[in-house]
């Protein structure tokens, strides 16, 4: 008569019991943080428990450190990656200018601003309005707004000359 099969986790619950404080150890060596090294312990074996194939490759292994070793690698590494996304997260954020709120009288001086350049650019082609409004508020240089609009170096710096030329002059010309 053979001996009973073992629960389907007891294998997973054995491998823990024997190897769990030498992989805290293991990864306290290298991350300097026992709380840190504990917490990546048990990311480890969630991580094995949440592999489809985790029973049989328990039930298979031969040396139980090295596949622990490896797995809590790969737990590190996405840690120290989330880590470091989530820093450029936050210095992204932190380098966002704050919001600021416009008074309602700005906003109306904008809007007659924005509609006066739109119909001072209405003379102007399509292709002279965008160079004159990448330029100027956008900040893109002549060669980023030649490659963008798919035309020369050149043709941009006429559009650009055209378009100031009839801002100076209907400027000039709004003057008491």
């Amino acid at each position: 008569m053979s001996a009973p099969p073992s629960p389907p986790n007891a294998e997973l619950g054995q491998l823990y019991q024997h190897h769990h404080l030498w992989l805290q150890h293991w990864l306290r060596r290298r991350l300097s943080c026992p709380q840190r090294a504990a917490d990546l312990m048990q990311d480890t074996f969630v991580r094995i428990l949440a592999s489809s194939e985790a029973l049989e490759l328990v039930r298979l292994l031969r040396e139980p450190r090295n596949y622990l070793a490896t797995v809590a690698r790969r737990v590190m590494i996405d840690h120290f990656r989330r880590q470091q996304l989530e820093r450029a997260y936050l210095e992204a954020l932190a380098a966002q200018p704050e919001a600021e709120q416009i008074s309602t009288e700005e906003q109306v001086l904008i809007l007659e601003t924005l509609r006066e350049i739109d119909q001072l650019l209405a003379g102007c082609g399509a292709k002279a309005r965008k160079a004159f409004l990448m330029a100027n508020w956008l900040g893109m240089t002549y060669v980023e707004i030649a490659e963008a609009l798919g035309v020369s170096l050149t043709t941009v710096k006429k559009y650009l000359i055209k378009t100031t030329e009839r801002c100076l002059l209907l400027a000039y010309d709004a003057q008491p």
